[in-house]
């Protein structure tokens, strides 16, 4: 590996702690800061962790033990060290120790944070990464084949269908397919299973197709669009016009030359949208009742439990600062442009 190379990648992973610290001291801050500046008090915060019997000296007693009657500084400090050296919460009848990498511990449930989204993150990583394959094919395919037949009928109804899928929200299409693929015409799994449970791959890919047939649908149309945009903009470029001239193939014109430079700012969105699934696909999975990450916070938001909401946006974040590195090296893979630069 060239050293620039290597150089250029320690650089940006320094950058990315830098970067995790800051969202994570911003995010303990929404949670915990936020709150009192609001007007609630130490006891308001310990009040949801006990029962609701529980008298104004238990409360605070409760909010003694959590660490909320410290200065905002140490319980961000304790956070912090909670994910390099793992932390012990003492919530009353025990004290129980959170192994590192430790991003919270449930006071409701009584369970570390990162062991619950670790086990529902595979379902997760199932939906977005099969979604992902599909919208890459049909959006950028779609794009290419309207901008190349700009004006035609294809383009017309390409456009149509793509204005169609940013516009519907996934909650209508996706109970709509339940409706009428799965209930009327039972030919995908209805909603509520768990693709894990499957025994073999045709039953996981059976289990999650309409999901993700669903959510490639939304990212679809909205790739479809920009990569119509880029190619009709790239390929009246100067060097399309030479590659033509010196007699190269029509189709390494498009791929090799035109798609290519057009393909830059798709890396860049498709790098942000990943990342984000990747921290839950919260609509899709509340519509097909899937057990991921999605599903995990909605249900900590419902309960008002902070620390399963913080732990979230945390593994949110770092999926999408993981996913921006990476989309930054393919960038010189892409367009060698950005090699010369």
């Amino acid at each position: 590996m060239p050293t620039t190379v290597l150089t250029y990648i320690i650089r940006r992973l320094i950058g990315a702690v830098i970067l995790l610290f800051i969202v994570s001291a911003v995010v303990f801050a929404i949670f915990f800061l936020f709150p009192r500046l609001g007007g609630a008090t130490d006891d308001d915060l310990a009040s949801r962790y006990v029962g609701k019997s529980a008298g104004q000296a238990q409360i605070h007693q409760t909010a003694v033990k959590l660490g909320f009657t410290d200065p905002i500084y140490v319980q961000y400090g304790r956070f912090a060290k909670g994910i390099v050296a793992g932390q012990d919460y003492n919530y009353g009848p025990a004290t129980e120790h959170c192994p590192a990498p430790c991003l919270g511990y449930s006071f409701i449930t009584q369970n570390p944070v990162l062991p619950d989204l670790l086990d529902r993150l595979p379902v997760t990583l199932s939906l977005a990464s099969g979604a992902a394959v599909l919208w890459l094919i049909g959006g950028v395919g779609t794009g290419v084949a309207s901008a190349l037949k700009r004006g035609s009928a294809l383009d017309r109804s390409a456009m149509g269908v793509a204005l169609a899928g940013v516009s519907l929200p996934i909650f209508f299409t996706g109970l709509l397919s339940l409706s009428v693929f799965s209930y009327s015409l039972g030919w995908a799994a209805p909603g509520g299973a768990n693709p894990m449970d499957a025994t073999n791959p045709l039953d996981w890919a059976y289990t999650l197709i309409l999901p993700w047939i669903t959510l490639a649908f939304l990212y679809a149309a909205a790739y479809a669009r920009l990569t119509r945009a880029g190619m009709l903009e790239t390929m009246n470029e100067d060097y399309i016009r030479t590659a033509r001239a010196k007699g190269l193939r029509e189709r390494d014109v498009v791929v090799k030359h035109g798609l290519r430079a057009a393909l830059t700012p798709i890396l860049t969105i498709f790098g942000l949208d990943l990342g984000l699934l990747l921290g839950g696909a919260i609509l899709t999975e509340t519509t097909y009742s899937l057990p991921g990450i999605g599903q995990y916070a909605v249900q900590a938001i419902l309960n008002n439990d902070l620390p399963k909401v913080l732990g979230v946006t945390l593994i949110g974040a770092v999926f999408i600062i993981l996913a921006n590195l990476v989309v930054d090296l393919l960038y010189a893979v892409v367009d060698p442009r950005v090699r010369t630069q």
